[in-house]
């Protein structure tokens, strides 16, 4: 929801400043230039964070460690990056619990 706001921000900013930019009002492009600003944040926090993935690929190894999220109920896994001392958390599905 944010990030649909956002990117509509930023689009009304470039119009916009195109717009005034056209009519010749001086230094209007700068509005323009912050909706491209915006925008270009708003796709390279998406692309950075991507990058590390959701699922146990890599370096990642699972722990021993579980328990039962306070927020979700769920039981989640512990898994643990040797080379970086990253730690991430993800559900267990149905089929580990039994194993």
């Amino acid at each position: 929801m944010l990030r649909t706001a956002l990117k509509v921000i930023a689009v009304m900013l470039m119009a916009a400043g195109i717009i005034a930019s056209l009519l010749g009002a001086h230094g209007a492009f700068v509005m323009s230039l912050w909706g491209v600003v915006l925008l270009a944040a708003m796709l390279f926090e998406r692309w950075r964070y991507r990058q590390g993935g959701g699922t146990a690929q890599g370096e990642w190894r699972d722990t021993d460690e579980r328990f039962v999220d306070p927020e979700t109920g769920l039981l989640t896994q512990v898994m643990y990056n040797p080379r970086t001392g990253d730690r991430r958390y993800r559900p267990v599905l149905d089929d580990e619990k039994r194993a």
